[in-house]
């Protein structure tokens, strides 16, 4: 008979973005039950194209996400990734995989719920991909010089200091997620943030308010894997306490068990600052300001550096990932 400690550890990872899918290739492999909860506040891109002519959530980060987690064929997985070339003039720019999660959520009346789940089937899925809203929901911004902005684009691309996000639905309704995102969350052993845009990535989701509700609830350990570089119209000069300070303050309590912290210095000359032209400068410490807060710091090299950009280091982290989850069942 199963036990609590020989069981596989629920875990639920939150955000958006690159970073999501790098903590999620390394989940797959461990012997875990993975949920992964996906922001829907994108604007931009393909997958904002798509929402402007058919009014469905973006799906560029699910898309990732569901390739993150299959075990289909990697021909299936190239081909839902496929991008189409600028030549193609109807395509252009469009990854089939975009195409066909909108597709799906015009069939039946699935909504983007439903279709994330079909695909989920069709990818062949480890773990559970749900999407945070079943609506596409907008992202607000007031800044600190007491103006507002919608839409992630437009927010990220202003260059002023945010003061404070929040989303609200296309539908005129108070966002809310579905209950099996608030099931996952409450049910969940582990539950992690990022690493992502602090405001662009993270936040959409917590802004939720029943996902809110439910994270100051839940009894699992809450961990925030902080970004190695400030970022360029939502993070700079911010450190790695600034940033648990506005999860926090959006939140309204301190909600952050852990944080784990890259210590490994960026080589100043690594980056390609053309590619990369949204990242400035490594994420300060302050270690003294996150136990303030009450979160143990975990910091250790979680750095990876390749074809000069700078990532996180997937293996590490989740090899950190699941000693904690070891480490809590032993309590």
């Amino acid at each position: 008979m199963m036990t609590e400690n020989s069981r596989a550890p629920k875990i639920v990872v939150m955000g958006g973005g690159t970073g999501l899918p790098v903590v999620l290739k390394g989940l797959k492999k461990e012997d875990a039950e993975i949920t992964a909860i996906v922001t829907v506040a994108d604007d931009g891109g393909s997958s904002g194209i798509i929402r402007d002519y058919i009014n469905v959530v973006p799906p560029g980060d699910i898309r990732n996400v569901l390739v993150a987690l299959s075990d289909a064929p990697q021909l299936y997985k190239d081909i839902f990734q496929y991008r189409f070339e600028s030549k193609d003039q109807f395509f252009s720019g469009h990854a089939i995989g975009n195409l066909i999660i909108a597709a799906l959520t015009e069939m039946d009346n699935l909504g983007i719920f439903g279709a994330v789940q079909e695909l989920s089937k069709i990818m062949h899925v480890k773990g559970h991909v749900y999407p945070a809203a079943n609506v596409p929901l907008i992202l607000n911004a007031k800044f600190d010089d007491g103006t507002i902005l919608s839409g992630e684009a437009e927010i990220s691309a202003a260059g002023k200091n945010i003061k404070k996000v929040w989303v609200t639905s296309t539908d005129s309704h108070e966002p809310r997620a579905m209950p099996k995102v608030i099931d996952s969350i409450l049910e969940a052993d582990q539950i992690v943030l990022g690493p992502g845009s602090l405001f662009t990535s993270i936040l959409p989701n917590l802004m939720i308010e029943n996902v809110a509700e439910a994270l100051r609830q839940t009894k699992a350990e809450i961990i925030y894997i902080c970004n190695i570089m400030t970022q360029k119209g939502e993070t700079e000069h911010f450190s790695d306490a600034d940033h648990v300070r506005i999860l926090n303050e959006h939140m309204g309590m301190n909600f952050i068990d852990t944080v784990l912290v890259n210590t490994v210095e960026v080589p100043s000359d690594y980056l390609d600052r053309q590619k990369y032209d949204e990242y400035l400068y490594q994420v300060r410490h302050d270690f003294e300001g996150l136990r303030n807060q009450g979160a143990r710091v975990i910091s250790d090299d979680f750095l990876l550096l390749r074809n000069r950009g700078i990532f996180h280091n997937g293996q590490k982290v989740v090899k950190e990932l699941i000693r904690l989850t070891s480490q809590a069942k032993q309590k």
